[in-house]
């Protein structure tokens, strides 16, 4: 059968390939005003029939262009686009080579009719931008399905973007945020039909892009822009779905667009561990995985409702908000065995049964405010405000045995758990503009405040066998309370020394952190029958002060090509805490150190960058690890810091590249990131060996480095009239030397690892897509003690995913995953497949839908798995979603757009 479809594949690519010319045009493209030569100006070619993009490129740095691509047809459409100008079109034969006397005329402002431009790309200063019609994907296709098709933008299952292999961590409508900051609650929700255009730049806050400065380059932002006359009006989609062993979802969405203003609902809930708002396909959801829409381990019901404004005041006033509730259950039970290897030779085994059931809700509210004064004095205000209340009953068994199999110690702990907390976060920012030069003023101030109640009960026995046999049982209940605040401030100002082009900042940074910390702990006495005798040794009571200071200058210089800057910052950071129980523990540290950093960027076109950027950085011990607190809240682990712990320094570099050949349609980035820590903060754990009880505290050590590595390769080719296959090839590689204490001695570890990656996505029109994708990873562990043994380890992952759309109302999609591990011990699984599938079929006129999804065809899914390390090897299991059937029913419905399709081209085409 295989070969039968392989077959035919081939022979429909080479009719089609049979009917194609090639052409190839080039040329120089000019202004009529000066003669200049115009650089990243859009080149591409249409057929006259419908329109659709054959082929394009953009002009190099002397305004030169080369555009090819086969085509059936004996003439095609040449089109020309740049910002400013008006569009130049041209019919040519495919028979012609050489374009001359390509003159663009400047745009004339006062025209009453808007061109729009057709260019399937445009180069907007550090700004691409994707024509959304130029792009062909299904026929209700949502914005994710889009943003994969687009040269450079990557989607992963769970709906994370990377672009060019930076990570995009901000996706706007209009400008705008759409319902919070979580990425996939837009791409799964907005529909390709009401979007323009997709602006992708470096990701800025709201205050560097009103003060012109540049950003980092480490995240990208994507903006999704909705035509004016698509801006009025709603949209959304409703869901519901019915299952075997009683599963369910159910979800629900709508927008309303009012020019400025929007007005957002989401609701949705389910039984079938879906973080967000699922609506009846396994792979696509409503989105929702960033934010915690309540959640835990093993079974999961939850449900989360939110809503969402946004509107302009006039053009000085603009306000973003939106809240969110939501609730969850979880119920889970883990097993466990665990054999730990010690240093001289010997080993213990630990067996564990634990179940827990976790109940939670939550409340987030947030408020973004813009004040723009006038162009020179920009506000921002943004405040965030969250709640949340858990309560956890846990229970857990356990016993430990020597060497020998003989029982060392055992326990078993029932406890019931509540907290309360909540956080109210608040920033101003005020950016002050000094001229046209870029010299600016900044103010931010910062006023955090953080509250959390809590509640234990729990009663323990623990028993301890051997030479010294002791019994602790415990029936306690505890009563803490945790106030935090946190007051910063940071001003900046910006000195141009060469107008727009060369910069002196300087900057001071000022915060402290107040944090009260009480736990009080009463022993159960049965005289009074209450919990009311008082335990010193679990109780605490001591307040904990972070104060900084930092003086900063950086000096920055930026042209059209070379960014660049160096920085120096002065540290001074006191630590300061108070045990109001233990006043010996008392401790008070101040470190001063010294910060720098140097970056490099350079744009070698508009299509080609190269960053180059060393830090050297500080970090401070956390208090838990400095505080000379015993802690024996578990009396098999017992933990204790360390007041002498200095700060950890890592020196760190970092190295990126990326090109995009929009002719040849490939893209390549790499990445390259390398770092040294001296002074790492690590655990040092001892053993006893005669009870096993560990005994905890900290150390600092010298010798770490990491060195990391990876890059992309992707070719899209496409044929007219008939589909397109993308092809990517991906790898990454590490190699990290640790530092570790194993009962007490202090032992080196090499970890070297290389996972390649090679992926396709064939589309065959609106009739098939096939996505398959192979990835082997390869580990290597060496250890510089003799009681370690050197472990290789090598997993393979298949991963098939396809879409069927025949008949034309009929969508069924496939998700099968294949991983198989040859290192696993005999006994244990070693291969694992795992099949979800989805039926859908459109009614009401494509506005609904009938859907029937099973999850775990081949019921194999498993928690089972065996982690295995230099000192432990651990098999662990937990509850999971076993196999289930749903029928669902979608429903859309959208009133965006009627105004505005006397605008639309008859037809974009193939990409």
């Amino acid at each position: 059968m295989k070969k039968i479809l392989l077959f035919i594949c081939l022979v429909i690519t080479c009719i089609a390939q049979s009917q194609t010319k090639k052409f190839e045009f080039n040329g120089t493209i000019k202004s009529s005003e000066d003669n200049e030569l115009l650089e990243s100006a859009t080149v591409h070619t249409e057929r006259l029939k419908d329109s659709s993009i054959i082929a394009y490129t953009i002009t190099n740095s002397k305004g030169y262009f080369n555009v090819d691509g086969k085509t059936a047809d004996a003439k095609v459409k040449l089109v020309v686009s740049y910002i400013g100008f008006k569009p130049y079109t041209k019919i040519v034969s495919v028979k012609d080579k050489q374009i001359s006397g390509i003159v663009l005329q400047p745009e004339n402002v006062l025209d009453a009719v808007v061109i729009r431009s057709s260019a399937p790309i445009t180069i907007k200063k550090d700004t691409v931008e994707f024509n959304v019609k130029s792009f062909k994907t299904k026929k209700d296709a949502n914005v994710e399905d889009l943003l994969k098709k687009l040269p450079g933008v990557e989607v992963d299952d769970e709906g994370a973007i990377t672009v060019n292999g930076k990570p995009v961590n901000k996706i706007l409508v209009n400008g705008k945020p759409f319902f919070g900051n979580d990425p996939t609650i837009t791409t799964r929700n907005l529909t390709k039909d009401i979007i323009e255009k997709i602006q992708i730049s470096d990701t800025k806050t709201n205050a560097q892009a009103f003060a012109g400065e540049d950003s980092d380059g480490e995240n990208k932002t994507i903006n999704l822009t909705i035509k004016k006359e698509n801006n009025k009006g709603y949209f959304g989609k409703t869901a519901a779905g019915i299952g075997t062993d009683a599963r369910y979802e159910y979800a629900g969405m709508a927008t309303r667009f009012k020019q400025s203003e929007r007005i957002g609902l989401l609701a949705g809930g389910n039984n079938v561990n879906s973080p967000g708002f699922s609506f009846g396909n396994q792979r696509l959801q409503f989105g929702g995985n960033n934010r915690s829409f309540g959640g835990g381990q093993g079974i999961v019901t939850s449900n989360n409702y939110g809503v969402n404004y946004i509107n302009a005041f006039g053009k000085i006033f603009e306000l973003s908000s939106d809240y969110f509730y939501k609730n969850s259950e979880s119920d889970n039970k883990t097993s466990k065995n665990r054999e730990t290897f010690l240093a001289d030779g010997t080993s213990f085994s630990t067996n564990s049964n634990n179940t827990s059931f976790n109940e939670s809700d939550s409340h987030d509210a947030s408020v973004d405010f813009e004040i723009e004064i006038d162009s020179t004095f920009r506000i921002d205000i943004e405040s965030d405000f969250n709640a949340d209340i858990n309560k956890n009953t846990y229970t857990s068994i356990s016993e430990s045995f020597n060497n020998s199999n003989t029982l060392t110690n055992n326990s078993n702990s029932n406890s019931i758990a509540d907290s309360n907390i909540k956080k109210f976060d608040n920033e101003i920012n005020l950016t002050k503009m000094f001229g046209n030069n870029g010299s600016f003023l900044r103010v931010e101030l910062t006023a955090n405040i953080d509250k959390n109640e809590t509640e234990d009960l729990v009663k323990s026995e623990t028993n301890i066998y051997g030479d010294t046999p002791d019994q602790i049982i415990r029936d306690q209940f505890s009563d803490g309370n945790t106030d935090k605040t946190e007051i910063g401030s940071e001003l900046t100002y910006r000195l141009p020394i060469v107008s727009r082009l060369l910069y002196f900042d300087v900057s001071y940074e000022y915060s402290n952190t107040k944090t009260k910390k009480k736990r009080s702990t009463f022993n159960f006495d049965e005289n009074t029958n209450d919990y009311s005798e008082f335990s010193n040794l679990l109780s605490t009571d001591f307040e904990y002060q972070d104060n900084v200071k930092k003086p900063k200058a950086k000096l920055s210089f930026r042209n059209e090509k070379w960014s660049t800057s160096a920085d120096v910052a002065y540290l001074n950071r006191t630590l300061k805490n108070t045990d109001f129980l233990r006043p010996e523990t008392n401790l008070e540290r101040e470190f001063n150190n010294l910060e720098y950093g140097v970056s490099v960027r350079f744009r070698k076109d508009r299509t080609t960058s190269y960053r180059l950027k060393y830090n050297f950085r500080n970090g401070t011990p956390s208090l838990s690890q400095l505080q000379p607190f015993r802690d024996e809240s578990n009396p098999l682990n017992i933990v204790t810091g360390n007041p002498e712990l200095d700060p950890t320094k890592t020196h760190s570099i970092r190295f990126g590249l990326s090109n995009f050949n929009w002719q040849e349609r490939t893209g390549f980035w790499a990445f390259g990131n390398a770092s040294i820590t001296n002074n790492r903060v690590i655990a040092n754990t001892v053993i006893d060996p005669n009870t096993l009880i560990r005994e905890t505290t900290y150390a600092n050590v010298d010798g770490f480095y990491s060195i990391q590595g990876g890059g992309s390769y992707s070719v899209t080719k496409k044929w007219e009239d008939f589909g397109s296959l993308k092809s990517e090839f991906r790898v990454f590689a590490n190699h990290n030397k640790n530092i570790n204490f194993n009962n007490g001695v202090q032992y080196s570890s090499i970890a070297t690892a290389i996972s390649p990656r090679i992926g396709f996505d064939f589309m065959w029109d609106d009739i098939l897509q096939i996505r398959p994708s192979y990835t082997i990873s390869i580990n290597k562990n060496t250890y510089d003690i003799e009681q370690f043994s050197d472990k290789n380890f090598t997993s393979h992952d298949v991963l098939i995913s396809t879409s069927t759309f025949l008949p034309k109302k009929l969508e069924w999609r496939n998700d099968v995953k294949y991983n198989f591990n040859p290192n696993i011990a005999d006994g244990f699984q070693k291969s694992a497949w795992f099949w979800n599938t989805t039926l859908r079929y459109s009614i009401l006129k494509d506005q609904g839908a009938l859907g029937i999804k099973v999850y775990d065809i081949l019921n194999q899914n498993t928690n089972a798995r065996r982690v295995a390390t230099e000192d432990y090897i651990e098999d662990a299991s937990s509850t999971v979603l076993k196999q289930y059937a749903m029928l669902t029913f979608t429903y859309k419905f959208n009133s965006l757009g009627s105004a505005g399709k006397k605008f639309e081209p008859k037809r974009r085409g193939h990409h």
